[in-house]
């Protein structure tokens, strides 16, 4: 059968024909709009979404305008693992989260998490940029995830308490303390002698109101914006912990896009991340002088004590073992011996 054209059809070819050849050669690479989604936890007003966003607009000015990256905060696509399982399946094409919601698919994602590992910053992005970053990218891969270089930063964790300041780990013991439900942080504070309770998020604020649990400990950043000052009046800058965010795609769909789309998006989506870390910086900095004039008191612990007791408690042998030889022999290139 022969097909032809009305004269309305004929002009809209004729008018998609000029479209391609008044782009860039090597961004005619479709006649329509390629959509793409990205999902996060993270609140619209967060610099891990704001950078993505513009990120996003950088993608499309690059593609001359035919990629649409198109950024869902907030969990508007789905809970962590909801998002995780849609960007495994294709139904989300990107998205970013901690490492730790990582484990149950890829036990070494939240190796980043291991207490007391990284004294600071520097240390930090020597691990994640550096053989710890790109071993946990090569195991995402295996599952059809795949990682871009460089990842966001969700700080360092501290210790709130509503009632004294954390300073030696025996203010520690049997102190009711919430956290993720996330079996590395419960299994390092009963170690240290707490006594963990795993809350979700969403009901921290009236469980530390309602002295369910008299603490808690998370960045400074989420501290200040969940208004945990009004609950919480001593912060103890511990940083027993850094908490990161991945960002990747689906490994298929990913690599089905074109070149230059890739391109774009490595680009981009990486730049992003850089400047986001600068952004957290900026944020802990103003966060720490906020709290303070709310009313927080602040104390910096001395990490080593907690260290040595961890050490002694077996909570490092543990998940040197959990973990394996060879990935914890790559987190210890930047921490030191932990073992």
């Amino acid at each position: 059968m022969t097909f032809a054209p009305t004269r309305r059809q004929f002009g809209t070819a004729l008018a998609t024909v000029g479209m391609a050849t008044a782009m860039p050669a090597r961004f005619a690479f479709a006649q329509s709009e390629i959509k793409l989604k990205y999902g996060t936890a993270f609140p619209a007003d967060h610099p891990g979404t704001l950078r993505i966003k513009e990120a996003s607009e950088a993608i499309r000015k690059d593609t001359g305008g035919k990629v649409d990256l198109q950024v869902y905060p907030t969990s508007q696509l789905g809970s962590e693992p909801d998002m995780i399982s849609q960007t495994r399946a294709g139904a989300i094409d990107i998205m970013s989260t901690a490492g730790t919601n990582l484990q149950t698919l890829v036990p070494t994602a939240g190796i980043n998490g291991v207490a007391f590992a990284f004294k600071d910053y520097d240390a930090v992005w020597a691990a994640m940029d550096g053989d710890l970053g790109l071993y946990v990218r090569s195991a995402l891969a295996k599952v059809n995830l795949y990682a871009y270089d460089k990842c966001l930063d969700n700080g360092y964790r501290n210790i709130t308490s509503a009632s004294k300041a954390i300073v030696t780990p025996a203010d520690l013991k049997g102190f009711k303390i919430r956290v993720p439900g996330i079996p590395l942080w419960i299994s390092m504070f009963k170690a240290l002698g707490a006594s963990p309770t795993a809350i979700p998020f969403g009901e921290l604020y009236s469980s530390l109101q309602t002295k369910v649990v008299d603490g808690q400990e998370n960045p400074l950043a989420l501290i200040q914006s969940a208004k945990l000052y009004e609950v919480q009046k001593f912060c103890s800058l511990t940083a027993h912990t850094w908490d990161g965010h991945f960002i990747f795609g689906n490994a298929k769909k990913l690599q089905a896009l074109p070149k230059e789309v890739q391109e774009s998006l490595s680009k981009n989506l990486n730049a992003a991340a850089l400047k986001q870390r600068e952004d957290i910086a900026r944020l802990n900095a103003d966060a720490q002088a906020q709290l303070a004039k709310l009313g927080v008191a602040f104390n910096k612990p001395d990490p080593a004590p907690f260290r040595e007791l961890l050490k002694s408690a077996g909570f490092y042998t543990e998940w040197k073992a959990k973990y394996g030889d060879e990935v914890w022999a790559k987190l210890e290139k930047y921490s030191g011996k932990l073992v």
